[in-house]
């Protein structure tokens, strides 16, 4: 089993990063023993999911449904709109519930995959705590009954493979083919971010899964939508050096921010892209970095969360602000967004001007 770093906390407190413990017999029984008191159990994954926390909560769904939990739901918010994560749940039959269909408080246990705190990426009470977590991103202040952090793994289906190996947990293709998906979209393919662990757990999950379906999933088309996302980012795109800002505006799919984000990192000469856009009542912002010395999880962290939500891995990070923190909206639609892009955009190589040379 290879070894990777890990947080576990037995009641609600916050967990800091430096008191990691081995990927231990003695953790996993922590977690059965938790999971084993509950007659039902809501995985709620971040706003918007992806497949890493769609794969992760199917991984963990199981888990608890091998351990005779009958009452298990996927809960999600925000929508899903990316073309790959619908074709996702299609194929591979994962039935997420919204959060709006549920009170959190019907279960008796609560289980966060791939975030981390209530209130940032989710849509519960900034005060809730819950039960579980288990996240490969880095943030503080951790509050749970049972914590698996470890910020320095690429894909939280990375750790949930690990648990399903750690109970000897029969691997149906359904699942080896969701997680094993889970961490290729989470790595851009093993291209960013991607450590030993995903490779390990590529080796395990590989005998069982279905190549033709993930070859279909990562074929996905554009929608419309998104082709039309990533042309007004062209279009809109503003260089200094090798930093590059662009804004879409009012977007209706979310998920076309990451994709143009990365995108647009394929451009000659660029090694940082931030892409925002407004969704209903917020500024959403989608970040990537080629640059070895720009940390930008911290470089969003430090812009934007005290006004909002935001912060991320080395290269990869997203956040969310609520309008008018950053721009006026009580003007006309095309002025308060022209003014909400200049705000933004400013802010944004302000930020990066203290970290690289534009």
């Amino acid at each position: 089993m290879t070894d990777i770093p890990r947080s576990v906390a037995e009641s609600a407190t916050d967990v800091p990063l430096a008191n990691i413990v081995d990927d231990s017999e003695a953790d996993y029984q922590l977690f059965r023993n938790l999971l084993t008191t509950a007659d039902s159990v809501g995985v709620l994954c971040h706003n918007n999911p992806d497949p890493d926390s769609f794969s992760s909560a199917l991984a963990l769904a199981m888990i608890a449904e091998e351990w005779g939990i009958s009452n298990v739901e996927i809960l999600y918010a925000g929508a899903v709109t990316h073309q790959q994560n619908r074709a996702m749940i299609n194929v591979l039959d994962i039935d997420p519930v919204h959060i709006d269909d549920h009170s959190l408080e019907q279960f008796d246990l609560i289980a966060f995959v791939d975030h981390s705190i209530a209130g940032r990426n989710n849509s519960v009470p900034e005060d809730f705590i819950p039960d579980i977590v288990i996240d490969h991103h880095p943030t503080d202040g951790i509050r749970a009954k049972y914590i698996d952090q470890r910020a320095g793994v690429g894909a939280t289906a990375t750790l949930l493979t690990r648990y399903l190996q750690a109970y000897d947990i029969e691997l149906t293709e359904r699942l080896a083919t969701a997680l094993l998906f889970g961490v290729h979209r989470e790595t851009l393919n093993f291209t960013r971010g991607t450590t030993p662990a995903e490779h390990a757990a590529a080796c395990f999950l590989h005998p069982a899964v279905d190549h033709s379906t993930i070859e279909t999933l990562s074929n996905s088309v554009f929608t419309p939508e998104t082709l039309g996302g990533i042309g007004d980012a062209i279009i809109n795109r503003e260089v200094r050096g090798s930093c590059l800002v662009s804004s879409l505006g009012r977007v209706s799919e979310r998920d076309i921010l990451p994709q143009a984000a990365d995108y647009l990192l394929k451009l000659e000469g660029i090694s940082t892209t931030i892409v925002f856009g407004i969704v209903e009542s917020e500024i959403h912002l989608s970040a990537r970095t080629s640059n070895a010395n720009l940390h930008i999880g911290n470089l969003m962290r430090e812009t934007f969360d005290e006004v909002g939500s935001a912060g991320g891995h080395h290269d990869m990070a997203g956040g969310q602000v609520p309008l008018g923190l950053l721009g006026a909206t009580n003007d006309s639609e095309d002025v308060a967004v022209d003014l909400i892009n200049k705000s933004v955009t400013t802010r944004l190589f302000e930020a990066l001007s203290s970290w690289t040379d534009i």
